[in-house]
């Protein structure tokens, strides 16, 4: 997870790229997760079997991909933080009015002012929990 490699990098972003252009041509919906994970939560209706290959698919392809001593090893981790870092994503998901790949690839795509500045709010608190992380 700390090795950049640049070709991996180039490659995994335009498969994200190239399936969120799919999702838009085929279905015209904007591959926001959040969006769509909530959609398959909530009520049934006639879409959801395109929601569920998508995140079927999202969690499927790194369990294809990566080894298992790739994976990320989070035991160092309580799972008390864990949980409340997952609730803290999905509250500030709610407010912002969608997740990262929604407006961080498809709203910048679409120029979106909202996504605009959601993706550097989303940035700049990256860069500042990582600073302070880094000095404690």
């Amino acid at each position: 997870m700390t090795e950049f490699t640049p070709l991996s990098a180039l490659l995994g972003g335009a498969l994200i790229g190239c399936g969120a252009v799919w999702l838009l041509l085929l279905n015209g919906r904007i591959a926001g997760i959040s969006g769509i994970a909530s959609q398959l939560l909530a009520k049934p209706n006639g879409d959801w079997w395109w929601r569920l290959a998508f995140v079927a698919g999202l969690i499927a392809a790194p369990l294809l991909f990566f080894k298992p001593a790739q994976v990320p090893d989070l035991s160092g981790h309580s799972d008390l933080l864990v949980i409340v870092a997952g609730l803290l994503v999905g509250i500030g998901t709610k407010i912002g009015s969608g997740c990262t790949s929604g407006h961080g690839i498809c709203g910048m795509a679409r120029l979106s002012k909202r996504s605009i500045i959601a993706t550097l709010v989303f940035m700049a608190t990256a860069i500042v929990v990582v600073a302070v992380q880094r000095l404690l």
